[in-house]
């Protein structure tokens, strides 16, 4: 494995040029056969992993702990609201005393800015297990499914449908990076962080990729290799607006009629958890198309190959 990569925090996609994120993905793809044939790939044991998480979790928490374990590390789960930091200690503070315990630290929070502090304060890798801003962790898993189903071809049209937030940026990063077309249905007002903005329009400029915001679901289908729901309230500060979000949303679902116009051998993709009647049809994510619980798989293998990495 590429040494290079040991030590490093793991904060956002946008740190990552193309061939390094092609690496994680053959190392997670390598890690996926030998975890199919149950062969030892215990590259960490006797490491410790921490995972503070702050929000809510079902798959990121149970991969990273599975992954984790499979690499022959210990995972320790670290709850806050039984830790210091429920009382005021900065996160100075707690970083540094995790630093001297820890061989690498996971989280999953709310503010970009919140990962960012833990690992200026931290020696040891800082992994993003989702903020408000990105996902980078379910990025690598979308592109690793897309690649299993779709190749590594350049040409790939993803129409996408839901909220503008940590996942979308995240897919419009990959995407901008390796020259794909991604359409993105929203309703008029819902806008991506000017921060992702600023990456894609300055990468696609070099990638070839195409990056169009739309009204029109069907537009964003029309010829989809991929079609991707998400859903339209996420978790933070956008989950109170619960109730205006389901009626400005109200038509923005992926189901078996909108999805005609994709391609024939389109593969269907939702980052979970799911809500069947507002984003997508059941029938959509029961049918042949999905590859959901395939892509959810997916998260377990990306992490595994970030922690590989980075972890020295």
């Amino acid at each position: 494995m590429r040494s290079y990569f040991k030590g490093k925090d793991f904060l956002t996609l946008m740190d990552f040029r193309r061939d390094e994120i092609e690496y994680i993905i053959d190392v997670a793809l390598e890690f996926k056969r030998l975890f199919g044939v149950r062969a030892p790939h215990e590259f960490l044991k006797g490491r410790v992993i921490g995972l503070l998480f702050e929000k809510p979790s079902t798959r990121t928490r149970v991969s990273f702990m599975a992954a984790a374990s499979h690499l022959g590390a210990t995972p320790i789960q670290l709850n806050p609201n039984v830790m210091q930091l429920s009382r005021g200690e900065p996160i100075k503070d707690t970083a540094r005393v995790l630093d001297r315990y820890l061989d690498a630290l996971v989280i999953r929070t709310f503010g970009q800015e919140i990962v960012e502090e833990y690992a200026d304060w931290m020696v040891r890798p800082v992994i993003n297990a989702l903020t408000d801003l990105t996902h980078p962790m379910q990025g690598l898993a979308d592109l690793m499914t897309i690649w299993e189903y779709k190749g590594r071809r350049r040409r790939i049209k993803l129409g996408y449908v839901g909220d503008i937030w940590n996942v979308c940026h995240s897919l419009m990063i990959v995407s901008s990076m390796f020259g794909y077309e991604m359409y993105i249905a929203r309703p008029k007002g819902y806008e991506a962080d000017k921060r992702i903005l600023e990456y894609v329009d300055d990468m696609s400029k070099r990638s070839g990729a195409n990056i169009v915001f739309t009204e029109d679901v069907e537009e964003a289908f029309k010829d989809a290799d991929v079609v991707y729901a998400n859903t339209w309230h996420s978790m933070g500060g956008p989950e109170a607006e619960k109730d205006k979000r389901l009626r400005d949303w109200s038509g923005y679902q992926a189901n078996e009629d909108n999805t005609v116009v994709a391609k024939d051998d389109f593969i269907f993709m939702h980052c979970l958890p799911g809500y069947r009647g507002e984003e997508m049809s059941d029938g959509i994510i029961e049918g042949s198309h999905s590859v959901v619980f395939d892509q959810a798989e997916n998260r377990m293998h990306t992490e595994k190959a970030v922690l590989a990495l980075v972890v020295e």
